[in-house]
């Protein structure tokens, strides 16, 4: 589970996922310009999509959490070519690491009981 508010940032370039603590952590701080320490999750890709690793500081020490896909390949939404990284919500973290696309997602309208109009 997710906690809510945490910011979460994806590198958009593909790592090494041979890489380990340290070097994930000076490309948070080198690439992303944002400190490893702050609570934040940092997500990196390996060069194929379908793995990913997740870097976070949790009050104690670092952790790293490891996902590969059985089949097909995590997906973002669409960016700026020139982007470093991506900001994703709670909610997009989560359906990132199922497997489905979150840039074809689409939010259902609000439900409107009967008799009423929604505005």
């Amino acid at each position: 589970m997710i906690p809510h508010g945490v910011e979460i940032f994806v590198g958009l370039q593909p790592i090494d996922l041979r890489w380990g603590f340290e070097r994930l952590a000076g490309l948070v701080e080198e690439r992303l310009g944002r400190p490893t320490r702050s609570g934040a999750l940092f997500v990196f890709f390996g060069k194929r999509r379908s793995a990913l690793k997740v870097l976070f500081y949790d009050g104690t020490g670092l952790c790293l959490f490891y996902k590969r896909l059985e089949t097909g390949r995590f997906r973002l939404p669409p960016v700026d070519a020139d982007a470093q990284s991506v900001a994703l919500d709670a909610t997009q973290l989560a359906m990132l690491l199922d497997g489905i696309d979150v840039a074809e997602v689409k939010r259902q309208p609000a439900w409107t009981p009967p008799g009423r109009t929604g505005t």
